[in-house]
């Protein structure tokens, strides 16, 4: 254990400001390989943070649907290029940026109006062509958050008018990991874990494991920390959890609800059964259109399939 050393060998940037690293990690005993890697993995796809565009507003634009005249591409078609911009930012506050440009043009990343502290990682990324006179005109709020985010709903409020975007926090986009055995002069077997990293560049790969490996060591600390204070209070909070955790990461959607309740719920956040448990019978039907048959519904569910009762 004391011989364990990480040593990064190779480090790049490829197409798109997109970097790689690769990373060795030595003398682990058998077995560690896997588990150091699987756990690195996860963390390092699940739960790192990055800043994204998380909605716009379109000059003259009142849905998704719209076009603009002398503008080459839909909306639809501007919403889905606009993804591809890669920011990083020094804060976690939301921010917004403006884009206001007269045709005839291409349109590229660089031509956006940004914060002092907000950086584009892609500047060449292609937006859209001005074929005309006409002018393009965009606000855009950035959002900081982890993992991704689907659009709720079209526009987050009628007096912004801004569009929503499916938004992907995620600055690691792939990660592998391979293990070798060592075999020394006694036969002895140790292991080693190479590890390569792909990010969009917002952050190097050697930052991103630096961050998973603080995660983790958080998370462990905590476990460690987290005492309780009596043996009934341990003994009633593992009574509780036994009989709702099976079912609290159950999407919603394994439910087979009908449309009507299934966005119901979604608009509400509730994505999976553990969200549903939270809500009384009296507090689910104040949801927005959520009645008495969309609750019935879900309660005769609930009951059939996972033996669930709330009233």
């Amino acid at each position: 254990m004391n011989n364990i050393s990480i040593k990064c060998l190779k480090s790049e940037k490829i197409q798109s400001g997109t970097c790689h690293g690769q990373f060795l990690i030595n003398s682990l005993r058998p077995g560690q390989g896997i588990t150091i890697g699987n756990q690195l993995r996860r963390v390092l796809l699940g739960d790192l943070g990055g800043i994204a565009i998380s909605a716009v507003r379109i000059a003259g634009v009142s849905h998704e649907f719209s076009t603009i005249p002398g503008v080459r591409e839909d909306i639809l078609e501007i919403l889905l290029n606009l993804k591809g911009i890669v920011l990083k930012s020094k804060t976690q506050e939301k921010q917004f940026g403006r884009l206001k440009v007269q045709g005839p043009s291409v349109i590229t990343a660089d031509l956006i109006e940004l914060p002092s502290n907000l950086e584009i990682v892609n500047p060449n990324h292609y937006i859209a062509t001005i074929s005309t006179l006409n002018s393009l005109e965009i606000e855009f709020k950035f959002e900081y958050g982890v993992g991704y985010k689907l659009a709720s709903q079209t526009f987050s409020d009628e007096a912004d008018n801004y569009l929503q975007l499916d938004t992907i926090f995620m600055p690691v986009q792939k990660v592998d990991f391979k293990i070798e055995n060592v075999y020394d002069t006694a036969n002895n077997i140790t292991e080693r874990l190479f590890l390569d990293i792909w990010t969009n560049g917002s952050i190097t790969p050697n930052e991103a494991l630096e961050s998973a490996s603080k995660i983790i060591i958080d998370l462990f600390t905590l476990l460690i920390n987290n005492k309780d204070t009596t043996e009934n209070h341990q003994l009633e909070t593992k009574t509780r959890t036994t009989r709702i955790e099976p079912y609290t990461n159950i999407a919603i959607e394994e439910l087979q609800l009908s449309v009507r309740a299934y966005n119901c719920l979604k608009k509400a956040q509730i994505n999976t059964v553990g969200d549903l448990l939270q809500y009384s019978p009296e507090k689910l039907q104040e949801l927005k259109n959520f009645g008495r048959k969309s609750a019935d519904e879900v309660f005769s569910t609930l009951k059939a399939k996972l033996g669930i009762s709330l009233v």
